[in-house]
């Protein structure tokens, strides 16, 4: 169930901050209102650049054990007669503010792309390829490890791209590229919470093999943030309802409950504190272990309220472009398929305006299954009408 959202659409430039460069002035693409399409409401994690492996897991074993990559096998393989890569591929394409920054980000940046050798890491459908073949790219290596591959080569073919599209299906850790550098690798990594699925490490992994000195990764920064909601009505439905369901005590569910964060789309009217960055990733730069770390904050109430959760989105830019070029997946800006993450709360903080909740947030892959991500939040605040200092853990799967 995704609550309403009530943002402005026709804002198109913010500020937001990437801790070195508090000022940064970013544009933020829009589209056209005609050009959004509805989402189809799954709430799944899934990326179209993932590879279909393994063993499938049905509903009924599902356990505390498992892991994303049990659903994701399974789910991937089929969804009804549909392989799921295709039905995915589909809204990400309708992503409108996703895709139409990529596109704009090559065709407004023709210098970036013209006459060079590009990798397009977990390509999906190939969009992002034939973006740079229509750029003027002298020639394009679209990697792509699920069935998607297969859809993708009939899909250059169809488009006139064959002599300067090759599409490898394979996982990029496995492939060898008839090419020894690149001098761009362009990708759509972003998962939910920003590292969600870990194909982050596939991009790093390209960049330190193939990329020639002075390349460029397209995008090269992201950077993570977290502000504070009022959200009593959600947080009663989705984890008090536990408490008691026909007059018995199923709180043991609550407890799994509130270790999974909810991908949702919040309301900014939801929003009670200011937002802080935690983390910036310079992907042209950073090592694979960068993705893990813990960062302190410092969240300032806006107005007197109730806090139920904590709330984690990113930004993503393109800082070679001629112009500087991005997008933001926080609640004040334009929805994505990424929505938000949302961390509800154990205590129900009551503040007041000017009080601030302090803490630390420390993110890691999980260690069974890398494309997991563990999130352990420490909350302190000593306020007037609440005094409460806790550590909760989350796992996302």
């Amino acid at each position: 169930m995704t609550k309403k959202n009530n943002n402005n659409n026709n804002e198109e430039e913010e500020f937001v901050s990437f801790g070195h460069n508090l000022n940064t002035k970013i544009r933020f693409e829009d589209a056209d209102e005609d050009e959004v399409a509805e989402g189809s409401g799954f709430e799944a994690a899934q990326d179209e650049s993932m590879c279909e492996a393994g063993e499938s897991t049905d509903a009924a074993q599902v356990t505390d054990d498992t892991t994303s990559a049990d659903y994701y096998f399974d789910s991937y393989s089929h969804f009804g007669k549909i392989p799921f890569c295709f039905i995915f591929s589909k809204e990400m394409l309708k992503d409108v503010v996703r895709t139409k920054t990529y596109q704009n980000v090559i065709y407004q940046n023709k210098f970036l792309i013209k006459d060079k050798i590009v990798l397009d890491v977990g390509a999906g459908t190939g969009i992002l390829s034939l973006f740079c073949a229509k750029a003027g790219a002298k020639h394009v290596y679209a990697v792509e490890c699920s069935q998607m591959a297969d859809m993708a080569k009939e899909i250059v073919k169809a488009n006139g791209f064959s002599d300067v599209i090759t599409v490898l299906k394979g996982k990029i850790e496995e492939i060898e590229l008839p090419t020894p550098k690149v001098d761009v690798i362009i990708s759509e990594w972003m998962g939910y919470f920003l590292l969600f699925e870990n194909m982050l490490d596939s991009v790093l992994y390209a960049r330190n093999k193939w990329l020639v000195d002075g390349g460029i990764v397209l995008p090269d920064k992201a950077s993570l943030f977290l502000t504070a909601i009022e959200d009593s009505e959600y947080k009663e439905d989705k984890i008090e309802f536990w408490n008691s369901v026909y007059g018995f005590d199923m709180s043991c569910i609550k407890k799994k409950a509130m270790m999974e964060p909810l991908v949702d789309t919040v309301d900014q009217n939801q929003i009670v504190t200011d937002s802080k960055l935690l983390k910036t990733m310079d992907i042209s730069k950073m090592s694979s272990g960068d993705a893990s770390f813990t960062a302190p904050f410092k969240l300032v109430a806006q107005r007197n309220d109730y806090i139920h959760a904590l709330v984690a989105y990113f930004d993503v830019s393109f800082t070679m472009c001629h112009k500087l070029l991005g997008f933001s997946t926080g609640p004040r800006s334009r929805a994505t398929h990424w929505k938000q993450t949302v961390m509800y709360l154990e205590d129900v903080l009551t503040i007041c305006e000017g009080e601030t909740i302090t803490g630390s947030m420390s993110v890691s892959y999980n260690k069974k299954n890398p494309r997991d991500v563990d999130i352990k939040l420490s909350y302190s605040l000593n306020g007037q009408h609440s005094k409460v200092s806790r550590t909760q853990h989350y796992k996302m799967r």
